[in-house]
């Protein structure tokens, strides 16, 4: 079974992603490698495909934009997100991930 490789630090859950721009539309995709795979349909131009992937992070996480950060890969299509106010099990519960 594949897992979404999930780390903790004192103030933040940390994971990483697998961002795929101009693609159809905006949907997590699976999982691949411990990464979560991550579709958006805007181009990674201006920032706009991060913008996306934040905003449909907010909304399968029922977060405020704010509390998800992207902590590396900003210009790359690999990037390690870090959420605030999510414990790992809720994090995976809300993301509709079973470990």
């Amino acid at each position: 079974m594949k897992q979404l490789k999930i780390s903790k630090t004192n103030s933040q859950v940390r994971f990483r992603v697998r961002l795929r721009p101009r693609s159809g539309r905006n949907r997590i995709a699976g999982i691949e490698g411990g990464r979560l795979k991550i579709e958006v349909a805007a181009a990674p131009v201006d920032n706009k495909a991060n913008r996306e992937l934040i905003k449909l992070l907010s909304k399968k996480l029922r977060l405020p934009r704010r509390s998800i950060i992207i902590r590396l890969g900003a210009t790359s299509r690999d990037k390690l997100i870090g959420v605030n106010g999510l414990s790992p099990g809720e994090l995976l519960r809300r993301l509709q991930i079973t470990k």
